[in-house]
C-alpha cells in the first residue's frame, strides 16, 4: 500500500529449512561440538537474540538463532531440509554423554508457564502489550503496526486487565485454564467477575501447580488472595497472585 507501483512476488521458503531448538545449560557445549571452527559462539560474541549464517559439520550451511521459548539458554538451528534427517542424528550423537533428549510441546508449555512466556492462550487478538506488561515496549515516537490502537484509552487504561501469575494455596489443588477470578467473598456473577485464567501447569521445579491469566489491576494485586471458579468443572480454588515470572525471574538462564 506504501509503493502500490512496485512489482513484488513473495515466495515462502519456510519448506526449505529442517529447523532444531537446543535448549537447556549445556546447549552452548552442544554446539561447539557441531559449528565449524572459526565462528564463535560465545555468549560475549554471540548474545541473547543474535543471528548469524554459519556452517557446521565441515562446511554444510546452517543459520543460528539465539531464542528462546522456554526460559533455558537456547538456541534455534536450521539446515536445508535434505540435511534435516542426518543433522538430528548428528546432534544426538555429540550430546549422548550429555543427557541430551527430545523434548515435546508439553515441556515446552511448563517451561515457558514458568517463565512467564505468553504465546497463544494469551495472545488471543484482543490482548495489547499494555495488558502483558509490556506497554514500555511500544514507542510514543516512532509508528509501528498497532500504534493508533494501542492508544484507545479501553485498551490502556490503568485500572485495567494485567498479565499475572496464580498459585494455589494448596500445592496439591490442580489449575485448570478457563476458570475465572472473584474476590474472596464475592459472589459468583458476570458483575463480581475480575479476569480469567489463561494457562496452567504443574511445575516440577516448584512442586506445585501454576497459572497465568489475566485480572483487572494484576500488578498492584500481586500477594492477593482470590477464588479461581469454574462452574463447568464444579471447582473453586483459593490461588494467590504473584509476578507471572515463577523460574529465574532475572533471566539469568537465557542471558549466561
Amino acid at each position: 500500500a506504501l509503493w502500490p507501483e512496485l512489482d513484488v512476488a513473495l515466495i515462502s521458503v519456510t519448506d526449505h529449512f529442517a529447523q532444531y531448538a537446543l535448549a537447556g545449560p549445556h546447549s552452548r557445549r552442544l554446539l561447539e561440538r557441531v559449528v565449524d571452527s572459526g565462528f564463535d559462539i560465545s555468549n560475549g560474541a554471540f548474545p541473547f537474540m543474535a543471528a548469524s549464517e554459519i556452517t557446521i559439520c565441515n562446511g554444510i550451511p546452517a543459520r543460528l538463532y539465539r531464542i528462546s521459548f522456554s526460559g533455558e539458554l537456547a538456541y534455534e538451528l536450521a539446515v536445508p531440509s535434505r540435511y534435516g534427517d542426518s543433522l538430528v542424528r548428528v546432534l544426538m550423537e555429540a550430546g549422548a554423554d550429555l543427557g541430551i533428549t527430545p523434548y515435546g510441546l508439553e515441556a515446552l508449555n511448563t517451561m515457558r508457564i514458568e517463565k512467564g512466556h505468553p504465546t497463544g492462550n494469551e495472545l488471543n487478538g484482543q490482548i495489547t502489550a499494555h495488558h502483558l506488561g509490556m506497554g514500555r515496549m511500544m514507542s510514543k515516537t516512532k509508528d509501528f503496526i498497532g500504534s493508533v490502537m494501542g492508544q484507545r484509552p479501553e485498551l490502556c487504561r490503568p485500572d485495567g486487565i494485567r498479565l499475572v501469575g496464580v498459585k494455589p494455596l494448596d500445592p496439591q489443588m490442580k489449575l485448570e485454564a478457563g476458570a475465572h477470578f472473584l474476590n474472596q467473598e464475592a459472589s459468583p456473577e458476570a458483575q463480581s467477575d475480575l479476569g480469567w485464567m489463561t494457562s496452567t501447569a504443574y511445575s516440577p521445579t516448584l512442586k506445585t501447580y501454576i497459572g497465568m491469566g489475566f485480572i483487572k489491576q494484576g500488578r498492584e494485586r500481586i500477594g492477593d488472595i482470590v477464588r479461581a471458579v469454574d462452574f463447568m468443572r464444579g471447582t473453586d480454588t483459593e490461588v494467590m497472585i504473584c509476578a507471572p515470572q515463577f523460574v529465574d525471574p532475572e533471566g539469568k538462564r537465557l542471558h549466561d
